[in-house]
């Protein structure tokens, strides 16, 4: 038997049985490599005689191609064997009911921010932010609150250096203070965002949200700022007719100072906001104080002006009937299901604010 005969024979036999990738490859090597045997045999081409080189060269290439063909066959085998069974492993069983679509909902607090931002926008004022990173200054001292004030002491506010310098903002106040020291008057502003308050009841949270007003012109007086909150209380509550009265009070960067009280009666046990022979304390306001206009560089001879503050979450409570501030921050998905709003429900004056009582 001839070495070609052999070499065919043998490689047959292997190939014929199961292999996988890498014996294939390997079988592939051993015939076809550089020193593989029929690449040796094609090496030896020159060293037969003359009479025999023909034959021997057409019966080597015969071999050749019957061998390469039956490889490339087996490795395609493999392939496909490997594609089905991957197939197999990933088929998807259409009988399987498909998964729920959940849809996500708009928190009671951002509704909230972006209607009272609706409203203001409406009467000129422009929305300004700052960082909830501040400094003493800005928040303390810049709106004349004295050294020995209790807002300054560690049971109250959160400070982050052992020199009382740097510390977490206590009201969005300090946003005023950082708009009018950029700018000149005439100002007219609110600040929506973050504060925090060593605080924590069902009540009050260390964190929440809270948005101020600042209106600095010339001849600003006490009747624009009671205009200017009975306009917002009515259309954010969107009633008609509101009572509302104002408490003397004491707010450092204020003076005079006030707390604004609301009327209110219950019906079925839900508090009804408009009318009523209740009341119900949910903003402070006043004239901003001459020392907090020097502060900031603008000349209290020539300009005055209000300033006032509520509590985001606790308007949110009041409106939407959410009776513990604590449920705003547990990122309860069937709480935000029940309480939240449509993405799409962006308030606007013109076609209402929400569509809270449609459903």
């Amino acid at each position: 038997m001839s070495d070609l005969k052999k070499i065919k024979d043998k490689f047959l036999s292997k190939l014929n049985n199961k292999l996988d990738i890498t014996e294939i490859n390997k079988i592939k090597s051993d015939l076809f490599g550089k020193n593989g045997l029929v690449s040796l045999q094609f090496k030896k081409i020159g060293t037969i005689a003359e009479s025999e080189r023909k034959q021997f060269a057409s019966d080597l290439n015969i071999i050749k191609n019957e061998l390469q063909d039956l490889i490339n066959l087996k490795i395609k085998e493999i392939q496909n064997n490997e594609i089905n069974q991957r197939l197999e492993k990933e088929k998807i069983d259409i009988t399987l009911p498909e998964r729920p679509f959940v849809k996500g909902k708009i928190h009671p607090v951002s509704q909230t921010i972006d209607e009272i931002s609706s409203i203001f926008s409406e009467i000129g004022f422009s929305v300004e932010e700052g960082p909830d990173v501040e400094n003493e200054y800005n928040n303390f001292t810049a709106l004349n609150t004295p050294d020995n004030h209790p807002a300054r002491d560690m049971h109250d506010t959160f400070y982050l250096d052992n020199n009382k310098k740097l510390l977490l903002r206590t009201h969005t106040s300090p946003v005023q203070v950082r708009t009018m020291l950029k700018g000149k008057p005439p100002f007219k502003i609110i600040a929506p965002g973050r504060t925090y308050r060593s605080d924590s009841d069902q009540t009050h949270s260390p964190m929440f949200h809270q948005v101020e007003g600042l209106h600095i012109d010339k001849n600003i007086n006490m009747g624009h700022l009671k205009g200017c909150l009975n306009y917002f209380i009515k259309e954010f509550f969107e009633v008609d007719k509101i009572q509302m009265r104002f408490r003397p009070s004491h707010f450092p960067f204020t003076e005079p100072s006030a707390e604004v009280d609301i009327g209110y009666e219950l019906k079925n046990g839900k508090i009804v906001i408009g009318e009523g022979d209740k009341w119900l304390e949910i903003l402070g306001c006043g004239m901003v104080h001459p020392n907090v206009l020097k502060n900031v560089n603008v000349n209290p001879e020539k300009y005055q002006g209000y300033a006032f503050g509520m509590g985001i979450d606790r308007l949110g409570m009041l409106k939407y009937g959410i009776n513990d501030l604590r449920a705003f921050f547990e990122t309860d998905y069937r709480w935000l299901n029940h309480f939240g709003f449509d993405p799409l429900d962006i308030p606007s004056n013109y076609r209402g604010l929400s569509r809270w009582n449609l459903l």
